[in-house]
């Protein structure tokens, strides 16, 4: 019998969709504008907030390509997946650099698909389909920092 890992205790409790929606949305930033993955975050079940560090405010247009991209994944019901890895076993490509000091010698990996894979031992669905509607409500840009406000319905 497989014996489930000690991981750090989770002091959130994430709306699941809109949760996974905020990975399928750091991996489309990144890929569409290379910045990093997001520092700072507020998931709710009425509206989410998520922040990235980027040099420019996007343009409506890009707002909605970046809306429009999440709502084909979430079409494509691509499967939402989980494996325990070590450190010493992290595939290319995946950052550590966001996890708290005190983060556990054993991580979890949450794939979507082939599309994202970060550490994170939040709740999420079991497919990008589940997450229904993705829409942006509001942006804004301070210093360097554009915010989304978004919801899933």
């Amino acid at each position: 019998m497989n014996e489930q890992p000690t991981l750090n205790a989770h002091n959130k409790d994430e709306f699941p969709p809109a949760h996974t929606a905020e990975h399928l949305l750091n991996q489309t930033m990144g890929r569409m504008f290379g910045c990093e993955r997001s520092r700072n975050m507020h998931i709710e079940r009425k509206k989410s907030k998520i922040n990235f560090l980027i040099e420019r405010p996007l343009t409506d247009e890009e707002v909605k390509a970046v809306e429009a991209k999440i709502n084909e994944l979430i079409a494509a019901d691509l499967p939402v997946t989980f494996e325990f890895v070590t450190r010493d076993n992290i595939p290319d490509g995946v950052k550590l650099d966001k996890l708290p000091e005190d983060a556990s010698e054993t991580l979890r990996l949450v794939r979507i698909g082939d599309y994202d894979v970060c550490p994170c031992i939040g709740t999420h669905v079991k497919s990008t389909k589940e997450i229904g509607n993705f829409r942006i409500t509001s942006t804004s840009y301070n210093e360097g920092s554009f915010r989304f406000v978004y919801r899933v319905d």
